[in-house]
């Protein structure tokens, strides 16, 4: 299979042009060889190779590399690619810890280093691995088709879609031969595009989030008229708050208007996050959170929009923007908060079209040997910045601030002064951007001097600011002068309970102004932006649900 990989992992360059060189020898002309020299960049390489809804055929990792060995490395990379043949290179000495992989990975064989000679030790190995991949029926399994133009917002806009809710795809343009091709066979043009092709062959022009949903096989319609526990939002709050509900037993609702996991979902890359030592991507954790939530049976819809709260006793109605609506016993806002527009002349119109708010990580291969710049002086920014410049020329960080130390952790400041091809730009800002059918220059400010300048790059990245995505509560919940809804203490003024209060009680901790309904993670007001106390929060409002419920 052309598309296939054999992907090998070693942390000394010796070898793993080596191993590489050997592979390639024999099977360079069937599989691409891949090759990286770290656990953390080669489960990076395998998570792009899943969002270009590409094959990995067998893994190779050594099995003593610092920071996360070859076990620890097979292990994570079941979740990625759980057919994927595992090998792992190994000394003498750790035939042990070879052995017991067997059981903890479901090893298919390991090599002792030397592999020397190849055609004996090596090649006879790959051969019937690669020979019982090939027999697993999985492999040939139909894939989801994207055409479009390079440069279309609705295209990207698809792929971004399919990418964020983890939906393998191949992403083929109109303007060259194989997305002419099935252009054609659907009966279309380019002027029909973004075309999505299913996976049983259905052809979908220009396709609404909510159509694409429905046919690539996620939920949008609700099972029920009443739940126990609503969960509006699936970022790391409201996918914590799944979990906790559902695995204690109240019927669960997570509603998701466009993609689980959030802000955080987009983050090339977490490495505070507690219990992954060598980081983890927004993706991966979005991607466990998500199985375990439907393992315990929450229901998870998406593409649909709740506009409206209306408490009609004993439950509260979530409306839908199609005038449909569900109850709940209780519910739990966990709405988070979206980046802010990049207000400059000429950015709106080029939007999708080189200009992206988040890390859109689907753009990164297209970005190598290139210039590219991100605006944004906090975390998502400094994430953004250390995994494109895997693939750019240079990174170009714009910052209005002196420094990056009142905004970003100290961890990722460390490791950006430390990447070469990044570069901070302290008190600039980005004042226009212009472009045929895509960004070709912006113009940047130096905020101290007023000296402007204008540069040539396709590529803008937004990470400024967050607005809570709470307009649509109206005056129904409390909220401060910036959008973020008031729980607990924060209603009270002067120790009286807010106007319209009913129960004999204060409001408890996470609780808003409507009785039963909770805030949780980055929309609430005062909470810690981070993805771990979201994930905190999600899983205490579900204690206080349990409280609610039982004191009726």
């Amino acid at each position: 299979m052309q598309n296939a990989a054999i992907l090998t992992v070693d942390d000394d360059p010796s070898v793993s042009r080596s191993v590489a060189r050997d592979l390639r020898r024999r099977y360079g002309d069937r599989y691409r060889v891949i090759r990286a020299e770290s656990g953390s960049t080669a489960l990076d390489a395998l998570r792009e190779i899943k969002l270009r809804g590409e094959q990995v055929a067998v893994l190779l990792a050594d099995y003593r590399m610092p920071g996360m060995n070859g076990i620890e490395f097979l292990e994570a990379a079941m979740d990625v690619f759980p057919l994927a043949r595992r090998v792992l290179l190994t000394a003498y000495a750790d035939t042990d810890a070879a052995i017991n992989a067997i059981n903890i990975v479901d090893l298919d064989h390991y090599l002792l280093k030397p592999w020397n000679p190849p055609e004996e030790k090596l090649y006879p190995v790959l051969d019937a691995l690669l020979d019982a991949w090939l027999t697993t029926p999985a492999v040939t399994m139909p894939e989801t088709k994207v055409v479009g133009h390079r440069w279309s917002a609705r295209s990207f806009a698809v792929r971004d879609f399919l990418a964020r809710n983890l939906v393998p795809y191949r992403w083929l343009r109109a303007d060259e031969a194989e997305g002419a091709r099935l252009l054609a066979a659907a009966g279309l043009g380019e002027a029909d595009v973004p075309v999505v092709i299913t996976t049983d062959g259905k052809a979908l022009a220009r396709p609404t989030e909510t159509d694409l949903a429905a046919h690539v096989g996620m939920a949008t319609t609700p099972a029920s008229d009443l739940y126990d526990l609503a969960v509006i939002g699936g970022g790391p709050a409201g996918l914590g708050a799944a979990v906790y509900g559902a695995s204690e037993g109240l019927r669960t609702l997570l509603v998701e208007q466009r993609a689980t996991g959030g802000q955080a979902g987009q983050s090339s890359r977490i490495e505070n996050y507690l219990g992954f030592p060598d980081g983890v991507s927004g993706a991966q954790l979005t991607d466990r959170a998500r199985r375990q939530a439907q393992k315990f049976n929450a229901e998870m819809l998406t593409t649909r929009e709740v506009v409206g709260l209306e408490r009609q006793d004993p439950v509260t109605l979530l409306r839908f923007s199609d005038d449909t609506a569900v109850a709940a016993h209780t519910v739990v806002l966990a709405t988070g908060v979206s980046y802010r527009l990049l207000d400059a002349p000429g950015l709106a119109d080029l939007t999708g079209r080189g200009v992206f708010y988040g890390s859109a990580a689907i753009e990164a291969p297209n970005c190598s040997g290139e210039e590219i710049y991100i605006v944004g002086g906090a975390n998502s920014a400094g994430q953004g910045a250390v995994y494109f410049s895997r693939f750019a020329q240079k990174v170009h960080i714009l910052i209005r601030g002196d420094d990056l130390t009142r905004s970003m952790s100290r961890y990722l400041i460390d490791q950006i002064e430390g990447i070469a091809n990044i570069e901070v730009h302290p008190n600039t800002e980005v004042v226009g951007g212009e472009g045929r059918d895509h960004l070709e220059r912006l113009t940047l400010c130096d905020r101290r001097s007023g000296r402007v300048v204008t540069v040539p790059t396709s590529w803008l990245f937004v990470f400024i600011g967050a607005e809570p995505r709470t307009d649509w509560l109206g005056d129904v919940v409390a909220r401060d002068g910036n959008g973020y809804v008031l729980t607990g203490s924060d209603l009270l003024a002067d120790g009286l309970r807010p106007a319209g209060w009913a129960p004999s009680r204060d409001p408890y901790h996470l609780e808003s102004s409507m009785p039963g309904v909770f805030a949780a993670g980055d929309v609430r007001a005062g909470s810690v932006k981070r993805v771990a106390s979201a994930v905190g929060e999600g899983a205490m409002a579900v204690s206080l649900v349990h409280r609610y419920l039982e004191g009726r």
